[in-house]
């Protein structure tokens, strides 16, 4: 069972939509894309530099609509038995699956974007990564500095979310057994109650759309479970922003699922470096430029076999 995965936020660099805009058709889409979302995508992701992209209300929608580019460059999505995203890129991964046009995708992406920026600006919050210790001492360790575990990724990994204070009392003092603990590039601290501002934009947002069902298996990272309604997958993607995102679960669920492959979108190599550790012997591909769909290409036809 082949897997798709959409990337969160923090896996953007300066000009990696350049290549995709080559693709045949990409360019037009993302142009029609910026004109619906009032951004000009192609500046973003290819002009700017880190500084620019790092600011959530952009690289949010920049990373859906790469994620969108990429995944339409694979082509029929009948070979894939199941679909997730990490944090935002689980927008990706619900267009992906047929709950959202590409179009509300992005609409929804950019209120989202927009409405984290302005929550994070409240106070001044960012978030570290865990490298390495037992889980349940990193988790009580966090919580003993007054951190949020807000994305506990699996593979030794857990994303730590709080005042940079708290982040900065952390790297002082790591949890017993890390091996380090390392500044995301991202701009306030994402699935904690400090974005709860966000939920209430959110739920206004979500009545405009009309959700369909998913038509591949979606795997949520609320908790890991197999979301079969539309509107339960929005409400989701709405409360998501300011709870923790369990791709640990995500990556157990895969497991449970039966996954033999997973192809990583645009831009790749996050999800898939956490899957060589946690899904030891799974074939993967990350997409991180176009010259990778020969690769993918080649595990979506060992799946067809």
């Amino acid at each position: 069972m082949l897997v798709l995965v959409a990337p969160g936020q923090g896996a953007q660099t300066p000009g990696f939509l350049t290549p995709w805009l080559d693709l045949p058709g990409a360019a037009d889409r993302v142009a029609e894309w910026s004109d619906a979302i009032g951004l000009d995508l192609a500046h973003y992701g290819t002009k700017a530099d880190a500084d620019e992209i790092r600011d959530t209300a952009v690289a949010q929608p920049l990373l859906v609509a790469a994620g969108l580019l990429s995944a339409s460059a694979l082509g029929s999505r009948a070979a894939f038995g199941a679909v997730a995203g990490h944090s935002v890129g689980e927008i990706t991964a619900a267009a992906y699956a047929g709950v959202l046009s590409d179009v509300d995708a992005l609409s929804f992406v950019r209120t989202r974007g927009l409405a984290m920026a302005e929550a994070a600006a409240v106070t001044e919050t960012g978030m570290a990564a865990v490298l390495g210790g037992d889980q349940d001492v990193v988790v009580a360790h966090l919580e003993k500095l007054g951190l949020t575990p807000a994305n506990i990724n699996g593979a030794g990994q857990i994303a730590a979310a709080g005042t940079v204070e708290q982040i900065e009392a952390l790297v002082a003092e790591k949890p017993e057994g890390s091996t380090k603990v390392v500044a995301l590039k991202v701009a306030g601290a994402f699935h904690t109650h400090h974005m709860a501002p966000a939920v209430a934009t959110l739920e206004k947002a979500a009545q405009a759309l009309t959700p369909a069902d998913p038509e591949l298996t979606y795997v949520s990272n609320k908790d890991g479970h197999v979301v079969t309604a539309g509107a339960d997958v929005v409400a989701r993607l709405v409360g998501q922003v300011a709870n923790p995102v369990r791709w640990d679960l995500c990556m157990e669920r895969f497991s449970e699922l039966g996954v033999t492959g997973i192809i990583e979108l645009s831009p790749g190599g996050t999800l898939t470096g956490l899957a060589k550790r946690a899904l030891k012997g799974v074939p993967n591909v990350a997409l991180k430029t176009p010259d990778d769909l020969e690769k993918a290409a080649a595990l979506i036809a060992e799946h067809a076999v």
